[in-house]
């Protein structure tokens, strides 16, 4: 077969390439766009966030209000008024560019951690800064290292740029600091700690961070992702890396503690050499106005985290006793979620999002027993409770 094309009657094979006026047109038969794509975007699972309230209501025919998300560790009281008060605020200003640099919530960051505006990046959300390190750091053939069961975008983020994950066992479900360490080759770019640990809530302790920066060596940049830093009383230091100048991020979020998820709103802390580099892979205005007015004001009402860690730690307590009442064995926690072992936890979350309520199945963690459920209000957490003690008794002993 030939291919007639415009140029006056010519003909010509397909395989071959066709001159038209305005330039050479290549013909090829079912080609698929990903033959030009990166190859390494083949394996890339898309991340799978927790289920929407919005998607289960129309799914189920439920109303909206009927339904409790203990899903993805939001905060249950939602966002500071004070937070509201800002925002409602910059959206009469929605007609603006933002501020680019994010002046004010990165001099008041860097108020709270002690270190300069320079010391501080802003991101759409912390992962978008996961990605900026990505950017500047990771080649095709480069290597991060992560624990077994930490959070499930650092491989994502890696596999984006064509790198390879290193994934140490974690017994108990805590980062172990030293075979991360030894795990360290010739490739390994960056290594993630995520501390406390999403979806298991473990910690690691300071003594065993600073044996494990000992060890890291001075050009692997280390990231420590403390998204859920504020629930702990006393939290290790990792800023200490920071003021040393050591190749360091620290990973911290307004999406939690400040009930403030929606607005995609996060920051990375290192030294001012680092921010640079990564400022240079950002996209301009990546932190809009409204998120911004709405973090600054949320950072500096002290009063509304108050109210949120101490409803955080009853019901996380709460929530462990009643787990060890029924003879479930669960991870103890240090953030505002507990994982626990619950038999098919797939089973157990489509049962309990018919009834109204939505958790986290772990299967997407080679945890397939297990489901992370969120702290709620004390309401919500008894619903919860009723719901899975129900669930457990129709299962049959042994299944």
């Amino acid at each position: 077969m030939r291919v007639l094309c415009s140029r006056k009657n010519a003909w010509a094979p397909p395989h071959e390439p066709l001159a038209f006026e305005s330039g050479l047109v290549r013909v090829k038969a079912s080609m698929s766009i990903w033959n030009t794509a990166h190859p390494w975007l083949r394996d890339l699972v898309s991340y799978e966030p927790g289920k929407p309230i919005e998607d289960v209501a129309r799914e189920l025919g439920l109303e909206p209000q009927q339904i409790i998300k203990l899903a993805s560790n939001e905060n249950p009281l939602g966002p500071s008024p004070k937070a509201l008060s800002a925002m409602r605020e910059a959206l009469e200003r929605a007609h603006f560019y933002p501020d680019g640099g994010g002046y004010y919530l990165r001099e008041a960051i860097a108020a709270r951690a002690g270190l300069k505006r320079e010391n501080v990046i802003l991101g759409c959300g912390s992962n978008e800064i996961i990605e900026f390190i990505g950017h500047a750091f990771l080649n095709p053939g480069d290597e991060i290292i992560t624990a077994r069961h930490a959070f499930v975008v650092y491989k994502l983020m890696a596999t984006l740029f064509g790198a390879r994950t290193v994934e140490v066992a974690d017994p108990g479900y805590t980062h172990d600091l030293e075979a991360m360490a030894a795990a360290v080759g010739p490739r390994t770019r960056e290594i993630f700690v995520a501390n406390p640990n999403n979806p298991t809530g473990t910690m690691v302790t300071q003594a065993e961070i600073d044996r494990f920066m000992e060890r890291v060596p001075r050009d692997v940049v280390v990231v420590f992702d403390e998204a859920y830093h504020e629930f702990v009383d006393n939290p290790p230091d990792t800023l200490k890396y920071v003021r040393e100048g050591r190749n360091v991020v620290v990973l911290r979020t307004f999406s939690k503690i400040q009930g403030l998820a929606n607005l995609r709103i996060g920051y990375g802390l290192a030294s001012a050499e680092l921010i640079s580099v990564l400022q240079k892979t950002r996209q301009p205005f990546n932190a809009n106005g409204i998120a911004q007015a709405g973090a600054l004001a949320g950072l500096l009402d002290q009063e509304h985290q108050d109210r949120t860690r101490e409803l955080t730690h009853e019901g996380r307590g709460w929530l462990q006793e009643q787990f060890a009442a029924l003879g479930l064995e669960y991870v103890p926690s240090w953030a505002n979620f507990v994982l626990v072992r619950v038999g098919d936890g797939k089973a157990l979350f489509s049962a309990l999002m018919r009834r109204g309520i939505i958790v986290r199945d772990m299967n997407a963690y080679g945890l397939p027993e297990w489901i992370r459920v969120s702290v709620g209000t004390m309401d919500q957490n008894r619903r919860f409770v009723e719901e899975l003690k129900a669930f457990l008794s129709a299962v049959p002993a042994g299944v």
